[in-house]
């Protein structure tokens, strides 16, 4: 599998409600309430809302995120993007446009982790 290949995803009109554990890449179109673990990608669109507790490896962020978020590796906002809640990230990048509404942590890849 190719490293940005996408292998599960959650379509638009689509509400999922529980914890979700998946290694590689994820992209959430739909509704999502609950928790998300992965030491991989998780990629949540521009339609997508999310909510909970999100611990992956990297977040890119096109969509809505209510909750807690703790990304082993990078965030990244794009201009649609819109956050509350707290962020904790090594690396974060942030489009001009994107809302953030919370607390954000830069933190290096071990402290994050031991959080």
């Amino acid at each position: 599998m190719a490293k940005d290949e996408i292998n599960a995803f959650l379509g638009v009109g689509t509400t999922y409600r529980g914890r979700l554990d998946f290694t590689g890449s994820v992209r959430v179109d739909g509704v999502f309430e609950g928790e998300v673990e992965s030491e991989g990608t998780l990629v949540v669109g521009r339609e997508a809302q999310v909510s909970g507790a999100v611990r992956v490896g990297e977040l890119i962020l096109g969509g809505t995120l209510e909750g807690d978020v703790q990304a082993s590796k990078r965030v990244v906002l794009h201009k649609s993007a819109r956050f509350k809640g707290t962020l904790t990230a090594p690396s974060l990048s942030v489009e001009e446009g994107a809302i953030i509404e919370g607390q954000v942590c830069m933190a290096s890849a071990i402290s994050a982790q031991a959080e």
